[in-house]
């Protein structure tokens, strides 16, 4: 279904709200057109992305994308859905396994389109909270944020690292001594001297290549805690259905790695044009046992396919792993932009709270692990 309303009194942009699936999946030409027209996006808001995602988790009657319009031409989107649990809100589609979630905006159009999706999204605000998850630091949403007239809250979400997009051999000299930057390019040399292949695979073979990536995956954290999902059918589904077309329109490249003729490893790495980052990968253990540095493979891949001209950003995502530190990244905390309307105001007020007793909650069970940790090391390990 798709409501169309009048034009904004401060715009000449019509604007509309999608709520069915076919319609949704029609608008894949126009979604990319304007994908490529906003500097800010990331592969989580490509339609290739945002359409499998919601075939894999979506729930019937819940869609609600807003757009904008200059006739015919998209020149603003936010690709929403509705949920009632723990307040009634609109978030973004992409869920826990998209790493930044945002609204797409025409550069071009300036604040023009801004205030039309704004204007947009003021109805679905009387009745629910907007609640944009994980929208990285300059990402579009945060233009909206700014126009909002209405009640609004802006707090932190997600670490993510981010390095600056260089060539493998300037971003071993970030490594803090000269010592450790010997021993990557060790690393390096011990890769070509075991005969690893690199193999970026085409759209036609992107398919089979992501099975075997979610098997390998399967195989190197078995036994170990795993994110659970990522094993799951529907997982698979999504990333068969998005990755290849993502691949052909230069959104996504997969690499495998040989190893005596055996595929030993498998990476998934998203493109866009100011950040890049890999997303997930698959390593057989055989790797460890000829002690080849997973990382440094993985990382030393996902710098070739930047190229001249390539992103500005290298991202290792979401997550504060102590591996990634090796690189000394900069942490950039993604936001959590909170729009309300003034029958909303207090369902905004509730998630604040929230989200301050959840972070006090973490404070005080971090204090009391360090406090306990210190005891047992002064007892010598007894409790």
């Amino acid at each position: 279904m798709k409501a169309t309303y009048a034009p904004a009194p401060t715009t000449t942009l019509t604007t509309e709200l999608v709520t069915d699936e076919q319609t949704f999946a029609e608008l894949a030409p126009q979604w990319a057109r304007l994908y490529r027209r906003c500097a800010s996006a990331t592969p989580f808001q490509s339609h290739s992305w945002l359409h499998s995602w919601w075939q894999s988790y979506g729930r019937p009657g819940r869609l609600r994308v807003v757009l904008a319009r200059d006739g015919d031409e998209l020149v603003a989107a936010a690709p929403l859905m509705r949920v009632g649990r723990p307040v009634p809100a609109l978030v973004p589609l992409g869920g826990a396994i998209s790493d930044y979630g945002d609204v797409l905006l025409d550069d071009e159009r300036g604040e023009e389109g801004v205030a039309a999706l704004a204007e947009g999204l003021a109805p679905a605000a009387r009745t629910a909270l907007i609640d944009f998850r994980e929208v990285r630091p300059g990402g579009a949403a945060e233009r909206i944020y700014d126009h909002w007239s209405g009640p609004r809250r802006r707090v932190d979400d997600s670490l993510c690292l981010e390095l600056p997009a260089l060539p493998m051999a300037e971003l071993i000299t970030r490594l803090p001594s000269a010592k450790t930057q010997q021993r990557a390019r060790a690393k390096l040399r011990r890769l070509t001297a075991l005969g690893i292949e690199r193999h970026v695979v085409g759209p036609d073979e992107v398919e089979s290549a992501l099975r075997r990536l979610i098997d390998l995956h399967q195989l190197q954290w078995q036994g170990r805690k795993v994110t659970s999902e990522h094993l799951r059918p529907r997982f698979r589904d999504h990333l068969v259905r998005s990755v290849g077309p993502m691949v052909h329109s230069g959104d996504a490249v997969v690499t495998e790695f040989r190893l005596d003729g055996d595929v030993v490893a498998v990476d998934l790495t998203l493109l866009s044009r100011r950040l890049s980052g890999g997303y997930l990968y698959g390593a057989h253990p055989r790797l460890r046992e000829r002690k080849a540095d997973v990382a440094v493979m993985l990382l030393d891949a996902c710098v070739r396919h930047l190229g001249d001209g390539g992103p500005g950003t290298l991202s290792l995502l979401r997550g504060n792993e102590p591996y990634k530190h090796h690189w000394r990244p900069e942490p950039v905390v993604n936001q959590r932009l909170l729009l309300a309307r003034p029958h909303t105001a207090p369902l905004l007020t509730a998630v604040v709270c929230d989200v301050a007793a959840r972070r006090r909650g973490k404070e005080l069970l971090l204090r009391w692990r360090n406090r306990h940790e210190g005891k047992e090391r002064a007892g010598g390990g007894r409790s």
